[in-house]
């Protein structure tokens, strides 16, 4: 089982951009963590971040391509804004978990809406590192569910 999780636009700054809101995890150490727990799982994760909305829609565009069984995505600020990562998954077969390491609906008003949530088939937040590694179990959980039918 294949699975890739997409880090958005700033989140390279985990650890650095503003701790009390995100923590101070590095996204390297979230990456480490997903290894990790997709070790566990038994199964292969790759991570990928960009600050460039056009490569974002490109790697999704690779994941429809790969076949991929399911998709981890925190899109960042992208999650308030981008139609365009939201129809590049929409064209996925496999189940989407939208993460966000801090309580969108606890903050600003322009963060409580998210064009992906729309078409994903959950959404974690507010719970810091632990945002991924519930989003991966439970694309683990959903892509198993699905190949069961």
């Amino acid at each position: 089982m294949n699975l890739l999780v997409l880090h958005g636009v700033n989140l390279n700054m985990f650890g650095q951009r503003d701790p009390a809101q995100y923590g101070t995890a590095t996204l390297a150490d979230i990456d480490a963590a997903l290894h990790a727990l997709a070790g566990e799982l038994g199964v292969q994760v790759e991570c990928f971040q960009t600050n460039h909305e056009g490569a974002m829609c490109e790697r999704i565009h690779q994941a429809h391509r790969d076949a991929v069984d399911a998709v981890v995505i925190n899109a960042g600020a992208w999650t308030h804004t981008s139609l365009a990562i939201r129809d590049a998954l929409a064209i996925l077969k496999c189940p989407i978990v939208e993460v966000h390491m801090s309580n969108i609906h606890a903050r600003e008003a322009f963060r409580h809406h998210s064009y992906i949530a729309g078409i994903a088939t959950g959404q974690i937040c507010g719970f810091g590192v632990d945002s991924y590694l519930l989003g991966l179990r439970a694309g683990v959980n959903i892509a198993q569910s699905a190949s069961k039918k």
